[in-house]
């Protein structure tokens, strides 16, 4: 979003001139709050939707047979929740401080990795297909990674907030792994 600067200058008697510059970069309080609510809400939407598919998944996850350092099935909530909200932040901040147009494409890889994430609850819990939640959840960590980078260009701190995310999908990764390859007939 391109600042609205106006710049005055005030001749004093002696030759002084005084420069005033106001500037109007982020939106309005009340277009911030929404722009928030709307960017948390379109990542716990994303939560939701997981969360959907994820019905039975502590009684599908705890019959599986699991490396020594899987976490146990209460832990995932959580983790996820806290995770939905930084990221909901991150893209806020990205958004506040740019708008859509000037941060069109990492906004775009934004609710990429939102669709991904969702995806993967559905193809590991319900469809139980080891294979492709495996492709998929690298093709997230991709999206995740490409996130942070055209984040990190506008908006550092929004970008420092994904890192969270990015490091449980590494392990989520791993996981998901170790879970195909301990399970081939279940996530056949």
């Amino acid at each position: 979003m391109r600042p609205f600067r106006w710049l005055a200058f005030h001749h004093f008697g002696s030759g002084v001139k005084l420069g005033i510059t106001i500037s109007m970069a982020h939106p309005g309080v009340r277009k911030q709050a929404f722009g928030l609510i709307g960017w948390l809400g379109a990542s716990l939407v994303t939560g939701a939707i997981g969360a959907v598919a994820s019905a039975s998944a502590a009684s599908f996850y705890g019959e599986l047979s699991q490396p020594s350092w899987a976490p146990p099935a209460w832990l995932f909530g959580p983790v996820w929740s806290v995770l939905y909200v930084l990221m909901g932040v991150s893209a806020w901040l990205v958004w506040r401080e740019h708008g859509f147009r000037g941060a069109s494409t990492a906004l775009k890889l934004f609710v990429a990795q939102l669709f991904a994430n969702a995806l993967w609850n559905w193809i590991f819990f319900v469809w139980h297909q080891g294979a492709l939640s495996l492709a998929e959840i690298v093709a997230l960590w991709l999206l995740i990674a490409s996130t942070i980078s055209a984040f990190w260009r506008l908006h550092r701190l929004a970008a420092l907030l994904l890192v969270p995310y990015r490091a449980w999908v590494s392990f989520a990764t791993a996981l998901t792994a170790a879970l195909w390859r301990l399970n081939p007939v279940a996530l056949g």
